[in-house]
């Protein structure tokens, strides 16, 4: 999908700003929103974020439709690193006028983002990262955590995977924020549930691409579930040597704590087959995201619609609502009170139906548990998934008084 680096778009119609007299395009631009999407476009996150996301946020503008102000996205890669990512948006706040940041993908750069946009009071809709900490310890009047987090994937997957018999577990872990906080929440679920947790091996993020010694210290410990607490490239990689080396055959079970269908596609379903996935959004799941997918289809072509790039088109599309609701001026003057516009009015989209954010910034919504299909059970293109077993909302993320944050009245 070929993309500008901006793309200018009116509520509704598109809108020329070049050759206005000054007045007017002062005026043009105090009437004008601008979302930044700070996005993996190169490296091991590039296909649950990248141009997908880029495109999901022109989708949200698109479906928004006419309400009398201007919408601009400008994009950029932040290449997985905060430091980047912290310069990107700070040129974007200080020189071109950017009020919200959608997508932030990767949690050290989430963490980092958060920070910038408290200090500058602009809005933050994280749709991609997943440490629960933005909603925890790191949590800001400023942020929205959309999609989902470590503490809902664990919740999923951990104890429904020792109910089944899987109880000693191992985890190879990303040695950054985001691994770091899925094994602690994963860990925490499957000692409640009775299991036990034999050790861990952080490995370098970014840059590991042979994870045979990992594997090998995995299965020396006796464990039965290998938990894979990354993602990406990551946990392709793991997945593929782990079937190299035969671990399914010797009984040992591969606990995928965050996979998405794009990273099903890149291994095949003859390799992906049986591997336990949550998600908070399938393509197929009812007639709702069905029809998302289908509109999303003229701008991705037959790239993958996944549940990072649905909660990029949610969170950006409720945050053009909540500026139609309070006005263009107030909006970009006070992010945080944009924020709490968004959380005062209920959601409903087609990716997500109706729900609602916490005082904490957690949106919340049900998560889904999936189990991928065989080969010959799947009818076509994006086919993945069965459905094993739904979490209603309500209990899908962590409790709202449980997770320190300081937004959280006792």
């Amino acid at each position: 999908m070929a993309l500008n680096r901006r793309d200018v778009l009116k509520a509704g119609a598109a809108a020329p700003l070049g050759g206005l007299p000054w007045r007017s395009a002062k005026a043009q631009a105090a009437n004008t929103i601008k979302l930044g999407v700070p996005v993996d476009m190169s490296g091991m996150y590039r296909d649950v974020t990248g141009s997908v996301s880029v495109a999901a946020a022109r989708q949200a503008v698109q479906d928004f439709g006419q309400r009398g102000f201007n919408v601009e996205i400008v994009f950029a890669d932040h290449q997985n690193r905060p430091d980047v990512g912290v310069n990107i948006a700070r040129q974007w706040f200080d020189r071109d006028g950017v009020d919200c940041l959608v997508d932030v993908a990767t949690s050290s750069v989430a963490l980092a983002a958060n920070d910038i946009c408290r200090e500058k009071n602009k809005v933050h809709i994280n749709s991609s990262a997943a440490t629960s900490d933005l909603t925890g310890a790191r949590c800001s009047p400023n942020m929205v955590h959309w999609t989902y987090d470590t503490w809902m994937l664990a919740n999923s997957v951990g104890g429904a995977t020792v109910r089944a018999g899987g109880d000693a577990w191992f985890f190879i872990t990303a040695d950054y924020a985001f691994g770091h906080a899925l094994e602690r929440d994963t860990a925490g679920f499957v000692r409640a549930a009775g299991g036990r947790v034999l050790g861990s091996v952080r490995t370098p993020f970014p840059g590991t691409s042979d994870f045979s010694s990992f594997l090998v210290q995995a299965q020396a410990s006796r464990a039965n579930v290998i938990g894979l607490a990354n993602a990406g490239t990551d946990t392709i990689n793991c997945v593929k040597q782990a079937a190299e080396f035969g671990l399914n055959r010797r009984g040992v079970r591969l606990a995928s704590l965050l996979l998405f269908i794009t990273e099903v596609h890149s291994l095949s379903l003859r390799t992906a087959q049986g591997l336990i996935v949550t998600e908070s959004f399938y393509w197929d799941l009812n007639d709702r995201t069905r029809a998302l997918t289908q509109r999303m289809r003229p701008q991705i072509g037959n790239a993958g619609f996944a549940s990072t790039h649905a909660g990029t088109y949610a969170g950006a599309l409720h945050y053009l609502k909540a500026v139609a609701d309070m006005g263009v001026a107030a909006a970009k003057a006070d992010g945080a009170a944009a924020v709490a516009r968004m959380k005062a009015m209920p959601t409903d989209d087609d990716a997500f139906g109706k729900g609602s954010i916490r005082a904490d910034g957690r949106k919340i919504h049900p998560s889904f548990l999936f189990e991928v299909k065989k080969p010959e059970e799947s009818r076509g293109p994006w086919d993945y998934y069965k459905l094993l077993q739904t979490t209603e909302a309500d209990k899908a993320f962590r409790p709202l008084n449980d997770g320190g944050c300081n937004l959280v009245r006792s």
